[in-house]
């Protein structure tokens, strides 16, 4: 029921914008599965063809994005906005997509339309670059991704610096000197924890139960962890790829995607990643969907819903209390003799490592910010491109203390880059911090959350979070999503306590 103010003195205003939005999300949807496939079911030689059927649907929904006709809605609509409640579905469709209207605007048709063509094309040829470990293969289309990005950029000349334009596609508002605040406050904090710790062991958790996890028992176990979760097969399902991610058709549509290995256990961790992410979207109020509302407010908040879930949840005592034992069962060779103490502090030793995926919680806000710090400068021309695996080599040395063999584990290991994702990479670090302030007001609302995860029930918890998080969807600023839900703004202090806690109670166990 739309407000008599709008809907008497503009018959059908409201109507055909909501109508017009519908068709624009319907066809970025589509857009997104399309992307999905090429990355999960395509054949490899559809690529050529697929990057031209993205390039020709990204040219028509940036058309119909950018349209006048919606502009003479959004003024016509524009006194009355002001009548109606801000918390409304109403006035937030209205404020939320002629931000999108007027942002898009700024961009051309024809870019939009070359950034998805060579995005699609740079991506299949990323997969090839990187399981033949050759960074130089993949050089002329990280060339052609990252001039394509510059233009992009300069179609915001008012911006405080270049990167607030890439940065605030994910992070809707925020500035790169507030994202470089926050990632210092981090960096300054976590150097004492790593140093405080003991020497890192000669081999990670995934080294050190050596063995055959055969992947249909990975899928078992992961599909069985996942469920209580609220993973539905009717509404949800799980593929591999080369890098995981997760991806969305609607609420009741949800995609998610990991990556198995013979040799570990890591699928269990990209798995409960994704399906945070996957929570998200499913938990978005269903009367959002088809408009601009129907979605994660930003990359922050959507990774701290994952990061909570793979890292507070997925690697605490509670969890593996539940579900070490199902785990021995099915892995019962490479798992003999070890107990569920030693497992859980194996998978929390803070340890520099190559992957970021498969980085501890203390040092991946290090592949973060390293990254962070790397895409400024590409974009402000301080590095040239060619020298990438050096300098990447180089800051991975610095950062972390190691040494990268090849480029397959080095500069090749995100997919970011290929897909013109630059200004993603902070959200993750970002991510960590809001997750910490959530989970401190969640357990204060619920005080007996770990006995909960420790008997793998989840209502209360994903009710929570459906209730200060999801169910909103982009209603609401990030800012303002997460002051309504904690009552404060973005914040490092909550993860460097939580940080510092685990650490310490690993340390006297």
């Amino acid at each position: 029921m739309y407000p008599a103010a709008v809907m008497g003195s503009h018959p059908g205003a409201f109507t055909e914008l909501r109508e017009r939005l519908a068709e624009i999300s319907d066809l970025a949807v589509v857009s997104e599965l399309l992307g999905w496939d090429q990355q999960t079911m395509m054949p490899p030689r559809g690529s050529e063809v697929r990057a031209e059927q993205l390039a020709t649907l990204g040219k028509i929904l940036h058309e119909k994005s950018i349209d006048d006709g919606l502009g003479r809605l959004y003024e016509q609509l524009r006194p009355y906005e002001e009548s109606l409640e801000p918390d409304s579905f109403e006035a937030s469709l209205i404020r939320v997509g002629r931000r999108d209207w007027e942002k898009a605007r700024r961009v051309p048709s024809e870019l939009e339309e070359e950034l998805a063509r060579t995005c699609s094309i740079s991506e299949h040829a990323w997969v090839d670059a990187r399981a033949r470990s050759d960074f130089y293969s993949f050089l002329p289309h990280l060339e052609k991704v990252v001039e394509l990005k510059r233009r992009y950029v300069e179609c915001f000349p008012d911006v405080e610096e270049p990167y607030d334009a890439l940065l605030d596609d994910f992070e809707p508002g925020m500035k790169t000197a507030e994202a470089r605040a926050a990632l210092e406050e981090l960096k300054r904090g976590i150097v004492p924890i790593v140093a405080g710790v003991a020497d890192s062991p000669a081999s990670d958790y995934r080294e050190r139960f050596p063995g055959d996890y055969p992947l249909a028992s990975q899928h078992e176990l992961v599909a069985e962890m996942l469920t209580p979760l609220g993973y539905d097969p009717e509404a949800w399902r799980i593929d591999e790829t080369a890098h995981p991610f997760a991806s969305r058709g609607g609420t009741q549509d949800i995609r998610l995607t990991t990556r198995y290995h013979h040799e570990n256990l890591s699928s269990i961790f990209s798995s409960l990643h994704e399906c945070g992410h996957g929570m998200y979207e499913h938990g978005v109020d269903p009367a959002l969907e088809r408009t601009p509302l129907g979605g994660g407010v930003s990359m922050s908040l959507h990774e701290s819903q994952s990061r909570m879930i793979e890292n507070v949840v997925g690697r605490s005592l509670p969890f593996w209390t539940h579900w070490f034992g199902r785990t021995k069962e099915l892995f019962p060779e490479p798992l003999a003799g070890v107990e569920l103490d030693y497992f859980y502090r194996a998978i929390n030793e803070v340890r520099p490592s190559l992957i970021r995926i498969d980085a501890d919680e203390v040092t991946y806000n290090l592949h973060i910010i390293l990254r962070f710090e790397l895409e400024q400068d590409i974009l402000e021309r301080r590095v040239e491109l060619r020298d990438l695996p050096e300098i990447w080599n180089e800051r991975m040395r610095s950062y972390l203390g190691i040494e990268v063999p090849d480029d397959a584990r080095g500069v090749l290991q995100d997919v970011h880059w290929s897909g013109g994702l630059f200004g993603y990479f902070p959200t993750y670090a970002l991510g960590n911090l809001v997750a910490a302030q959530l989970w401190e007001k969640l357990e204060s609302d619920i005080p007996d959350v770990d006995d909960q995860i420790a008997s793998a029930e989840f209502r209360q918890l994903t009710d929570w979070l459906r209730q200060h998080v999801w169910k909103h969807g982009r209603k609401f600023t990030p800012v303002e999503t997460i002051e309504r839900a904690v009552g404060g703004s973005l914040d490092a202090k909550p993860y460097l306590r939580y940080l510092e806690a685990k650490i310490a109670a690993l340390s006297a166990a």
